[in-house]
């Protein structure tokens, strides 16, 4: 794993130096062929449990540290890649921490066509928004495999509004259900999405209805309404996201609900509430991201605060957040549990690697 660390490290530092010479030569942000950023998030966890601390899950922890590469070859392909690095032990996990490198083709302004490992396209805000920048979250977000192989094609209105259908793997395709009783794949698992994203003044919508199979032509059909209001620094988001294997189900037992509201103090400091709820019929399929008869509530909220937010950078931050649990899971292995209490301060920090090098570049022939 060293010497897969080390050629990619060679081949990325390569890559920087006929980049940065490109910068200099009047390339826009826009038509770079690479740009490189590195980000982080170290925390300081105390998770309990019917207030008796849970010593192998507190403490200090790196809870991500992501490598992320984007460009554009030509003007009508551009291509990214994002790579945790945190929980890398093996060449295997190595490609399962790869949480999205694909190729996309622009042929008009209103038309793009993506492939290669991806987003599932299933809408929610919660679920949208980068795993570094959630703190706690819905039984449903901690569990769900969200980023598969897959192609996908959008028509981007002229306004920035964008209708997306997705085939890609199923989340499904390496759960338990997939597999027979001495542990062979039985067979190959597909999503079907239909995504819709749109912005009307202070409103934002993240909308999406996928058929996403369990089972050899079996389906888990989700409706997701992932909603956003904003009004100057105060912003308020609901997703509601309904479940279900039966026409019956899919209206009233197997469903999560996700608020949280937050308000940005002087662009330095960001306070906010949040809310999870998911709750499963017992009749619904077990093995799957929720279990049957699970009623869990999560409760609690946090701060942030950008040292440099004055500046409308957001690249460092530090947090605070708590949560507790009520309810029922019925998931051994979940993370949510009735009682169970969670609070996490750290730091999260971006760096844009090609514009600190640059800068470096510019300083030093300043000098001379």
């Amino acid at each position: 794993m060293k010497k897969t660390f080390t050629k990619i490290l060679c081949a990325a530092l390569a890559m920087l130096s006929v980049s940065a010479v490109c910068a200099q030569q009047g390339y826009e942000k826009s038509n770079e062929i690479f740009r490189l950023g590195v980000e982080a998030r170290f925390d300081y966890l105390h998770q309990a449990l019917e207030g008796k601390q849970n010593y192998d899950a507190s403490g200090f922890k790196v809870r991500y540290f992501n490598l992320r590469m984007d460009g554009q070859i030509t003007p009508k392909f551009t291509y990214s890649w994002r790579q945790r690095f945190n929980n890398i032990n093996t060449a295997s996990d190595f490609v399962q921490n790869t949480d999205w490198l694909h190729l996309t083709y622009k042929p008009t302004a209103n038309w793009a066509i993506s492939a290669g490992k991806q987003v599932v396209m299933i809408g929610g805000f919660e679920y949208d928004r980068a795993p570094m920048d959630v703190y706690f979250c819905s039984e449903y977000w901690n569990n769900v495999n969200c980023f598969q192989l897959g192609v996908s094609a959008s028509y981007i209105t002229d306004e920035g509004d964008a209708l997306t259908f997705q085939i890609s793997q199923s989340p499904y395709h390496k759960m338990v259900r997939n597999y027979d009783d001495l542990g062979n794949k039985i067979g190959d698992l597909y999503a079907y999405n239909l995504y819709w994203s749109g912005t009307e003044d202070f409103y934002t919508a993240i909308h999406s209805v996928n058929f996403v199979e369990y089972e050899r032509g079996k389906f888990d059909t989700y409706i997701t309404l992932g909603n956003q209001f904003k009004f100057g620094d105060a912003r308020i988001e609901l997703d509601i996201m309904d479940r279900g294997v039966t026409f019956e189900e899919l209206w009233g037992d197997n469903f999560s609900i996700m608020f949280e509201a937050d308000y940005l103090i002087a662009k330095r400091v960001n306070v906010f509430a949040k809310v999870t709820y998911d709750k499963v019929g017992e009749e619904y399929p077990a093995g799957l991201f929720v279990s049957p008869g699970t009623e869990m509530t999560r409760v609690g909220g946090g701060v942030e605060y950008y040292p440099l937010g004055a500046m409308g950078n957001r690249d460092i931050r530090l947090h605070a957040a708590y949560a507790y649990n009520i309810g029922t899971n019925t998931n051994l292995y979940g993370v949510a549990r009735d009682k169970g209490s969670f609070f996490t301060f750290g730091l999260t920090w971006k760096i844009d690697v090609l514009q600190g090098i640059t800068s470096l570049v510019e300083k030093i022939q300043s000098k001379r």
